[in-house]
């Protein structure tokens, strides 16, 4: 019998608009980066996924304390795209996962691409 499944397209809308900012090119160092994790008020609170710098701020989520902090100033590739919340697959590398990996990963930059401002890109990046 032959699978006629058509899956239903994702949707990855906010729930409320975002008024997102024209994404942003700048070089973002891994240091300036890493100092921008949630932990200081007075910084942005970023993440970065394959390269490209999103600014979570005020997403308690990513803040100190909050279940993604340990994503906040980093670049989380390899951790989204295996879901996984170990500090150990909090790196850039993503390139050698399964292709199961890779569109979970897709998805991922769907998802911020539409609630959070794109702010830069990490410097030197070889995870584009």
């Amino acid at each position: 019998m032959a699978d006629n499944h058509v899956p239903e397209p994702r949707n990855f809308e906010p729930k409320q608009k975002v008024d997102l900012a024209p994404p942003k090119s700048d070089p973002i160092t891994l240091e300036q980066l890493s100092k921008c994790d949630g932990s200081d008020p007075s910084k942005p609170t970023l993440v970065a996924i394959k390269g490209k710098v999103y600014d979570v701020t005020g997403n308690s989520a990513y803040a100190k304390g909050g279940q993604y902090h340990l994503f906040a100033g980093k670049d989380a590739s390899r951790a989204l795209a295996s879901t996984s919340l170990k500090a150990q697959d909090v790196r850039p590398e993503w390139q050698d996962l399964s292709e199961k990996e890779k569109g979970v990963l897709a998805d991922w930059v769907t998802f911020f691409g539409k609630r959070y401002n794109v702010v830069g890109i990490v410097q030197g990046a070889s995870n584009l």
